[in-house]
């Protein structure tokens, strides 16, 4: 006997209730989702999240991304295998275990990536509604842009993005050392060609994190029409035939009770690129082979669920400085975090404002290379330093500058461990596992250290502290990037949609998954190639774009109903 069906015998479950469509997940897209479908009053809508509400006071503070990261009260702890290709390390994996998901705990970033990554998305779907010049309007919907309304922008929506309210003099010396190595200035990462150096936007609203839960979530919860359940961990769908009509989950928050909610139209899945994948498997949808090795009868054989991940890798390069303040001298004393403390409670500006990175630069890791049209690279630069995330600050005064592929070729994969929901997925990004990844990071490596050798940064007589000095031929900056390298967070494409002769496909362009009805995926996981640059926005984006196709569809579904009674209640001629 199946592990699923073993588990329905056994278990008594409480009705949860009956809705128009159940949303798993209130993360970017969840909050999205249950924002543009309960704007349709006859609408009922379930959020699940399994984690809490997002009332921590660090979420809210910028700097507080700290505190959240490696917190169970936010973070879901999960950590990677040993990875080859990081000289066997295993990496933690932080994900958003709160209202607002990873938007809740993330650097803030506003970024949408490329025009080419979204032209591309349309050629492998055949939808010509996930180009740049579709989906640019989408954007541009939710955006509440400092600069207002433009081509490029949008004024008035929930999605608030604001400039940054600090400066630092290293930051400014690294942006002029850049330009002298032929990366331009830019005001803008966001008008299709990210190309250029310059203060990345974020979503911040007057020096406060601006999260999904906040631009999207809570208005819509003060509607009667949307039910929100914290702490609530999602176990499984449930399927009569090929149809999903509901979910099963556990109320951790009111003492781990089990219950079951139906939907009367669809079920989304919007956990994420980390927990998306294990959830189908759990439910019977996944590889067979997998699925039977876990015990779960298969409802729809997809090999492609849980593969094709993609993540940037950073690779943190660190340089000690001379003559110039940076964050490590200025917070290394009590009289310094309380100035720090006082400037962020007075003003909301200041060092407790600063997102992780605050100053961004896309450049070509290559720029011989005729077939390199557009940045291959990203640089989040910071007036910081440290041996690695979490550990104090360094001592002395120094600036970070990580740099990561953009569009790396590794493949990796994230899949259950068995039908238990609570057990952790086996993560592996599988990073430098191609010879491209690794000759994109050691030019990455040498186009840092030709920034940190510019006049313009001369006169702080820059020192190379990390991955150090004695990595110098094309083998050891494959091994040093080995050294370094680390997540920056940006984990897709674990249900990626594709055509329907695509056999790796999850999901179609609609974001509905093969093979049964009643079901879309809806998060990051569905892109079937990572943006260039933070993910976060246009996983927003993707769930505004599913948002109007379900309304659509539901609608459309209406007219048909209408159309056949009426057809059926007409006189026989």
């Amino acid at each position: 006997m199946s592990a699923t069906h073993d588990f329905a015998k056994r278990e008594l479950r409480k009705t949860a209730g009956e809705f128009d469509y159940v949303i798993v997940g209130a993360g970017t897209a969840g909050c999205v989702l249950a924002n543009r479908l309960t704007q349709d009053a006859d609408v009922s809508v379930l959020l699940i999240e399994a984690g809490g509400k997002d009332d921590y006071h660090w979420i809210h503070i910028p700097v507080g991304y700290l505190y959240c990261i490696g917190n169970p009260r936010t973070d879901w702890l999960y950590k990677t295998a040993g990875e080859k290709g990081l000289n066997g390390r295993a990496l933690s994996y932080p994900r958003g275990r709160v209202l607002g998901g990873s938007s809740s705990i993330n650097g803030m970033i506003y970024m949408r990536g490329q025009r080419e990554d979204y032209d591309n998305w349309a050629r492998v779907t055949g939808d010509s509604g996930w180009s740049w010049d579709s989906v640019l309007p989408v954007f541009k919907r939710s955006e509440d842009y400092h600069g207002g309304a433009s081509e490029f922008h949008g004024a008035g929506g929930e999605w608030r993005v604001e400039k940054q309210r600090l400066k630092w003099q290293i930051l400014e010396t690294f942006a002029q050392a850049a330009q002298e190595q032929g990366i331009p200035a830019t005001s803008d990462f966001n008008r299709g060609n990210n190309e250029g150096v310059g203060y990345f936007d974020v979503n911040q609203r007057r020096g406060v994190r601006w999260n999904a839960s906040k631009a999207f979530l809570r208005a819509a919860m003060k509607r009667p029409n949307l039910t929100v359940v914290t702490g609530a961990l999602t176990e499984r769908v449930i399927f009569e035939g090929k149809r999903c009509v509901g979910v099963d989950y556990r109320a951790q928050s009111a003492g781990d009770v089990a219950y079951r909610a139906r939907a009367r139209c669809e079920v989304i899945l919007s956990a994420g690129a980390v927990n998306s994948p294990p959830l189908l498997e759990r439910s019977g949808i996944g590889d067979a082979a997998r699925l039977a090795q876990l015990g779960v009868e298969v409802v729809n054989d997809l090999r492609g669920v849980g593969e094709n991940l993609q993540d940037h890798l950073q690779l943190r390069m660190a340089f000690r400085v001379n003559g110039v303040r940076t964050l490590n001298t200025a917070s290394a004393h009590w009289w310094g975090k309380l100035m720090i403390g006082m400037e962020y409670a007075l003003l909301q500006s200041g060092p407790m404002s600063m997102a992780p990175s605050q100053l961004g630069a896309f450049a070509k890791s290559d720029v011989n290379d005729p077939a390199l049209t557009r940045p291959d690279l990203q640089y989040h630069v910071q007036p910081l330093s440290l041996d690695r995330f979490g550990e104090p600050l360094h001592r002395f005064n120094a600036f970070t500058a990580s740099v990561c592929n953009l569009r790396p070729t590794s493949r990796g994969g994230i899949h259950a461990v068995s039908a238990r929901a609570e057990d952790a997925p086996a993560i592996a990004p599988n990073y430098l596992s191609t010879d491209h990844d690794l000759r994109v990071a050691a030019n990455a490596l040498r186009l840092t250290r030709r920034i940190a050798a510019s006049p313009a940064l001369a006169r702080y007589q820059p020192q190379e502290i990390l991955p150090g000095v004695a990595y110098q031929s094309e083998e050891e900056l494959r091994e040093a990037a080995g050294n370094v390298g680390t997540t920056i967070f940006h984990p897709v494409g674990t249900c990626r949609m594709g055509r329907a002769d695509d056999a790796d496909a999850v999901v179609d362009a609609r974001l509905r998954v093969r093979g049964v009805e009643g079901l879309r995926v809806v998060d990051a996981s569905v892109m079937p190639f990572i943006t260039s640059g933070n993910t976060n926005s246009p996983t927003l984006m993707i769930a505004e774009r599913a948002a109007l196709m379900m309304r659509e569809d539901r609608r459309a579904g209406l007219s048909t109903t209408v159309r056949t009674e009426l057809a059926a209640s007409a006189p026989v001629a």
